[in-house]
């Protein structure tokens, strides 16, 4: 990987405005009033967000400039979307977006390359104290905190409750006798937590454990295991666009996030129905099926020519006011404990739902290693490949040695 100099805006200049921003990102930050030192704040500059946030975030960066009148926001879509941060901002950070939308998992590649700079010791203070602690940990690199948090996202299982009961869908075996579960097995995001279900840690039981994953095991043969068998259960479709299939009413349930609960909603209307993962027999033992646990933030790009602009806009767009447009508008699950206890919050079902993935047990926090990159790309031919049979039983213990090798080097 190049490693990127830092621009010289950062560090100690990023630091001290930051600071500013910390005391407008609380619980109260959408009543708090700006700095008498941030009348001459000015800057031209940029927000990369995924294309179906423009709208909002639109809304969002007007509210912003009437508080800094002097700050001009442009927002618009990232170039390959969040998901592809790293890589968009790595053709050349000079011509990135000053803040951009990040997953977690990314935030150690991006901090190490030295597209992203710490926060300042307010910012971290604040989002450590009224922040939940999975949004801390998971925004959080080598001690620093790299990025201001604004959702988690956890896949829940949502179904056909005129075809499936609650009781149901409780255990894998019970609802792939009742009814079909729609899932992507060439997906690593969805069905690698099988193996922590199997007993199993990726990077160790803190997450940045280079040599610490234990995947190449008995456990891990396990929930290989139990992919392959999944290719013969009658229950279990096999599809790229999960969605479609349950409009066309093939399948009754499937694995999914918070971000398509609105289309979800859409497709079964009255029949909506939204839970937990259930429970899964892996290795002829009972355990709870995972998933990751995901937090989304905005980040500052290191090399942005107006890091105090930047600085007060990502503290802005992550405030109280905008996680509950952000859950409003694209069912985002806040993260900030305030917006949690928001009405429009306690009341939504998903949001219950993806609460309750996030407890431990139930996901893991996705780590954010740079060699997160070597495992997406190696993980999802694996599993696919032993859930159609392309990789036989035989193999499974050097595949799987293999791939700890791959997701290993320094």
């Amino acid at each position: 990987m190049k490693i990127w100099k830092k621009f010289a805006v950062g560090g100690v200049t990023l630091l001290a405005v930051s600071a500013l921003a910390a005391c407008s990102n609380g619980s109260s930050s959408s009543s708090s009033s700006s700095s008498s030192n941030d009348k001459d704040t000015k800057g031209n500059i940029t927000l990369w967000v995924d294309t179906e946030q423009v709208t909002y975030y639109k809304s969002i960066a007007k509210d912003f400039q009437k508080k800094y009148p002097k700050i001009k926001v442009k927002v618009t879509q990232s170039p390959n979307g969040s998901a592809n941060a790293k890589t968009d901002v790595g053709k050349d950070p000079s011509k990135a977006a000053d803040v951009f939308e990040v997953p977690n998992d990314q935030l150690g590649q991006m901090a190490e390359a030295g597209y992203i700079n710490p926060l300042s010791p307010a910012a971290t203070k604040d989002i450590k104290s009224n922040y939940l602690n999975a949004a801390y940990k998971g925004v959080s690199w080598k001690g620093k905190v790299y990025a201001y948090p604004y959702a988690q996202q956890a896949q829940t299982l949502y179904y056909n409750k005129s075809k499936l009961s609650a009781s149901d869908v409780k255990d894998w075996d019970t609802l792939t006798k009742k009814g079909v579960v729609a899932t992507d097995f060439t997906n690593a995001y969805v069905m690698w937590p099988v193996m922590f279900s199997a007993g199993t840690y990726l990077y160790g039981k803190d997450g940045e454990t280079l040599k610490g994953s234990t995947f190449n095991s008995e456990n891990g043969v396990n929930a290989l295991k139990w992919y392959a068998a999944q290719k013969n259960n009658k229950g279990v479709m096999q599809t790229s666009n999960a969605l479609n299939q349950l409009k066309k009413g093939n399948a009754q349930a499937i694995l999914d996030g918070p971000w398509n609960a609105a289309n979800i909603k859409k497709i079964l209307g009255k029949n909506f129905a939204v839970a937990k993962y259930p429970t899964i027999t892996v290795g002829g033992k009972k355990a709870q099926m995972e998933a990751f646990l995901g937090i989304e933030g905005f980040a500052i790009n290191s090399h942005t020519k107006y890091a105090k602009a930047s600085t007060l806009l990502a503290a802005y767009i992550t405030n109280k006011k905008s996680q509950l447009i952000a859950h409003e508008h694209a069912g985002q699950i806040p993260v900030l404990k305030a917006a949690l206890k928001d009405s429009s919050v306690t009341s939504d079902p998903v949001a219950e739902a993806v609460a309750e993935m996030s407890k431990s047990g139930n996901s893991v926090l996705q780590p954010k290693l740079p060699q997160m990159a070597t495992f997406w790309n190696n993980s999802a031919p694996l599993i696919s490949g032993v859930y159609d049979g392309k990789i036989k039983s035989s193999q499974y213990k050097a595949q799987l040695a293999k791939l700890d090798k791959a997701i290993s080097k320094k």
